[in-house]
């Protein structure tokens, strides 16, 4: 009776669900990939029962008829394609899969973005793009000449509606996603190909090698003076690489990446990973409804940023549960969110220490620093290119223990000790 007498006041009517007639689609591939999309619409809005029965309608208990493969290929490129105009990038969208649909809804996306980048030639596709594509072994694997869901569904031993369902699921979420910032120029853009300098091999040997001894000890004033020399041993190269840039081709324009985050925590973990980008001389941008930080600056300092805050990230998780006092508090969210926040706020304050000492000690530092903020204005220039409008969110702390704890930990790390 309430909603009733709600909707006569507000003049407002129940909007019907999209129509779902798998009958009136049969055998027309145009139409079955306009339907295919709708149903991955509703989807998206909650209306699983009716999905269900078009899905046994379309597809049947058999194998996944040709026409419905074909309608569903089409359908899936456009999403894809409409995905990666959004801003997102292959790995995005591999994350937010991970997280919200099973693993032959991420096995069909996989496909489907290796099948994107496809037509493309390697030198009009960017780096960042082929590596993600690499690290997920994205590759075109199928007979080409036929639609690429029937024969994934044979691959993955699903029935043809099994296989639709799940495809339906996979393009539900790229309908989820919402506009990001593009951070990355599209596969087959004509435009000078982006050259991305990274840090060498050397130096990044032996950052990765300080890193792996600081999450395998126990002791956490050990972990976090392996971690400060790794974070010295990364300012020093930002150093030499300033100073060189200065006197050679000048600086390039500062670029950006995504780092997913695990839950829990997800604030708290995005504040250690805001500390980490503030000591290499980058910034950070937290997405917190989907769990990822953008990550901006020079590709180097992005290089030390993903190394050192995946490190800490670990290296945290491991302390708050080794210097826990076993009390009922100490498992709670409360305490936990409190210690993980505690503990980004001061190793965030020592690693930034680490960063200005080595710079004032540096060999040049009177010509270093003019060149820094240089680095500075381009850097907030750069941010407000990419984030025009953002804004400042606190982490509410609700455990007082936790956050002693927290302090304590990082407080006792000889971050000076070679």
């Amino acid at each position: 009776m309430g909603k009733q007498n709600r909707r006569r006041r507000t003049g407002r009517k129940p909007v019907p669900g999209p129509t779902l007639d798998a009958a009136a689609v049969a055998g027309d591939p145009a139409r079955i990939a306009e339907t295919v999309a709708t149903a991955a619409l509703a989807t998206a809005r909650g209306d699983k029962a009716g999905v269900r029965r078009f899905v046994d309608e379309l597809a049947g208990p058999g194998p996944l008829p040709a026409e419905v493969a074909e309608g569903t290929a089409r359908a899936g490129r456009r999403l894809i394609a409409h995905a990666f105009d959004s801003g997102w990038l292959p790995m995005d969208v591999h994350q937010a899969a991970r997280r919200r649909v099973d693993e032959f809804a991420i096995g069909y996306l996989t496909d489907l973005m290796a099948e994107h980048r496809a037509p493309f030639a390697p030198d009009t596709v960017d780096e960042i793009w082929q590596n993600q594509l690499d690290a997920m072994d994205a590759t075109v694997w199928w007979d080409t000449d036929r639609p690429h869901p029937g024969q994934w569904a044979d691959r993955a031993l699903l029935s043809g509606s099994e296989a639709l369902d799940s495809i339906i699921t996979a393009l539900a979420l790229l309908l989820q996603l919402p506009r990001l910032e593009p951070i990355c120029p599209l596969p087959g853009t004509p435009a000078r190909p982006v050259v991305h300098e990274h840090v060498d091999a050397k130096t990044l040997g032996r950052v990765r090698g300080l890193l792996a001894k600081a999450e395998s000890t126990s002791f956490a004033e050990e972990a976090e003076a392996l971690s400060a020399k790794a974070q010295e041993l990364m300012t020093k190269y930002a150093i030499d690489r300033a100073l060189l840039a200065h006197h050679t081709t000048g600086p390039a324009l500062p670029t950006a990446r995504r780092l997913w985050l695990d839950t829990p925590y997800t604030d708290a973990k995005a504040l250690l990973v805001d500390q980490v980008t503030r000591a290499n001389r980058a910034r950070a941008v937290f997405a917190a409804d989907w769990g990822f930080v953008t990550i901006i600056g020079d590709d180097p300092d992005l290089d030390a940023v993903e190394l050192l805050a995946t490190s800490l990230l670990v290296q945290a998780t491991r302390t708050m549960i080794d210097t826990a006092p076993g009390t009922g508090d100490s498992r709670t969210r409360a305490y936990r969110k409190a210690f993980l926040t505690a503990y980004a706020t001061r190793i965030g304050d020592r690693l930034t220490t680490t960063t200005e000492s080595t710079i004032a000690h540096s060999p040049d530092p009177t010509t270093l620093l003019p060149i820094l903020a240089a680095h500075h204005t381009r850097l907030t220039q750069a941010l407000t290119t990419y984030f025009p409008t953002t804004h400042t969110r606190g982490i509410t702390i609700r455990s007082t223990d936790g956050w002693d704890a927290g302090t304590e930990s990082a407080d006792h790390a000889h971050l000076d000790r070679p």
